[in-house]
């Protein structure tokens, strides 16, 4: 069985500690007993993950879930210690208990991932979450979703996992069945990957969206390729973001020069692979590209943008 529970510092990437320690967003709080009742084994850890969110796009429909309309706020629910405030004021049941879907959290892919990797840094498993594109969702579309890596200790090497994903999802391209627990690089391409594929022609960026159907140009294309280039820095970076903030070179009508994009050429060279923590130092110190104290959040929730003050919350 593929062991994810720290060997010995020796056996595992050396920057992995760095992981293995909660941010200021995964920090479960006053809840950390509660989760750290959940096995520490992968499978255990992604179901009880996956019993926690409510996706608010395509969970279902709300009124047949008992779900108001009114809890939308909650996708805007930044901290897991937050989110675990609310799934435990719907119900005491235990983290790996199955609820209805009236007793989760409204979030999206970030949000089942942020409580995985909660549940994850609290038994001292190496995880981050990477921000990219799946391609199992819609054939010939890459569509903006987040994941985690979890460090595998007996092959050596990061493992994308799906937190959100069900355990027999089929490729709708292939019919073929995603493992949730090993993605594979053509199945889920992270931000970096998808940066320097549309760069090199490789890639169109046109299908690089949030939804084909939604027709927002800052939710398609090359700012939506950028932008999710610019949150995989800030997950490396343990900062986990709400998929709408906004910031610097994020910004929907940011206009880079020559020498920003080469900064992002860069930057995508260096983590397409596996960077090392003062490789995502570096990148991170560069204006425009680090997270600023506060973010423009165009929520899906308000009609207006919002100016959120965020903490500060690696270390």
């Amino acid at each position: 069985m593929t062991k994810t529970t720290p060997a010995t510092e020796a056996s595992a990437t050396p920057d992995w500690q760095y992981y293995a320690r909660q941010s200021g967003v995964t920090e479960p709080g006053r809840f950390a007993d509660r989760v750290r009742e959940i096995p520490a084994s992968l499978p255990e850890m992604r179901a009880a993950a996956r019993q926690l969110v409510f996706h608010y796009r395509d969970g279902g429909d709300y009124a047949a879930n008992g779900i108001a309309p009114d809890r939308i706020t909650e996708i805007d629910t930044r901290y897991a210690a937050d989110m675990l405030a609310r799934i435990f004021g719907m119900s005491g049941l235990p983290l790996t208990a199955e609820r209805s879907p009236n007793q989760r959290v409204l979030g999206c892919c970030r949000d089942f991932t942020v409580l995985f990797l909660a549940i994850a840094r609290t038994h001292g498993v190496p995880a981050r979450a990477r921000v990219g594109f799946a391609t199992y969702f819609v054939p010939g579309y890459f569509i903006d979703h987040v994941v985690a890596e979890v460090w595998d200790f007996d092959q050596q090497r990061w493992r994308l996992v799906d937190a959100e994903l069900a355990d027999d999802h089929i490729d709708p391209a292939d019919r073929t069945r995603v493992d949730p627990e090993d993605l594979q690089p053509s199945e889920f391409v992270t931000g970096p990957a998808g940066w320097l594929a549309c760069r090199s022609g490789k890639a169109d960026p046109a299908r690089h969206v949030v939804d084909p159907g939604l027709d927002i140009p800052a939710t398609r294309g090359w700012p939506f390729v950028r932008h999710n280039l610019i949150h995989d820095l800030a997950a490396l970076s343990r900062r986990e973001m709400v998929l709408w903030d906004n910031w610097g070179w994020t910004e929907p009508g940011a206009v880079l020069d020559t020498r920003q994009l080469a900064v992002l050429d860069e930057l995508a060279t260096i983590t397409s692979g596996d960077p090392t923590v003062a490789e995502i130092d570096q990148f991170y110190a560069t204006e425009g590209l680090r997270v600023p104290a506060e973010v423009t959040s165009y929520s899906p929730a308000h009609e207006t943008p919002l100016q959120v003050v965020v903490k500060q919350v690696a270390g």
